[in-house]
């Protein structure tokens, strides 16, 4: 403490922090941020959510929580997230343009376009879309139903040879011909 008897000159001590330099937000791969809907393009049912009955609209909603009913977005995305539980004991579960599994869902899905099955995730009833894929490590117990695209909907690209194709894609079920006895 500075008293008037003492000579020399007194500076106030301010305990100043340094600068700290602002956080850099993380850099996102510009090919996640286009395949993932923003806040404003889809709804969310959240973690502490449980929803009974039938769920109709016409935006893309994703499930953090638990739904017990069907689920009827035609032309929209539904993303059952890593906690997400959807459940029907009616004849479809989920029918979307695309469905995303990241959760669990008990009962049959339908899709327009395509139903992705992530690796934590799993399915349990039968699954009808244009394609279809299960990644390594995720659970299926059910029919698959390959259907054509509907008219409107773009048909994925030919592939050459070389390119490797995924699990459920249909392979040529063609027999090598075999030789007919001569008559």
């Amino acid at each position: 403490m500075w008293k008037p008897s003492q000579t020399g000159s007194v500076s106030p001590s301010f305990n100043q922090e340094p600068s700290r330099p602002l956080p850099v937000a993380p850099a996102v791969d510009a090919a996640r941020a286009r395949s993932l809907p923003t806040s404003s393009d889809q709804a969310s049912i959240g973690k502490g959510l449980v929803v009974k009955g039938e769920i109709t609209g016409t935006e893309s909603l994703f499930i953090d929580g638990k739904v017990e009913g069907s689920i009827n977005l035609p032309g929209n995305r539904v993303t059952v997230g890593q906690h997400g539980q959807v459940s029907a004991n009616m004849s479809v579960c989920i029918t979307a343009r695309e469905i995303v599994v990241m959760g669990k869902v008990h009962g049959n899905v339908s899709a327009s376009d395509r139903v992705d099955i992530r690796a934590e995730g799993g399915v349990t009833g039968d699954v009808s879309a244009a394609r279809i894929s299960i990644e390594d490590g995720a659970f299926f117990k059910g029919g698959i139903d390959i259907r054509k695209p509907e008219p409107g909907t773009e048909a994925p690209e030919p592939r050459s040879a070389a390119e490797p194709r995924s699990a459920a894609e249909p392979r040529s079920a063609a027999k090598p011909e075999e030789s007919k006895p001569a008559l």
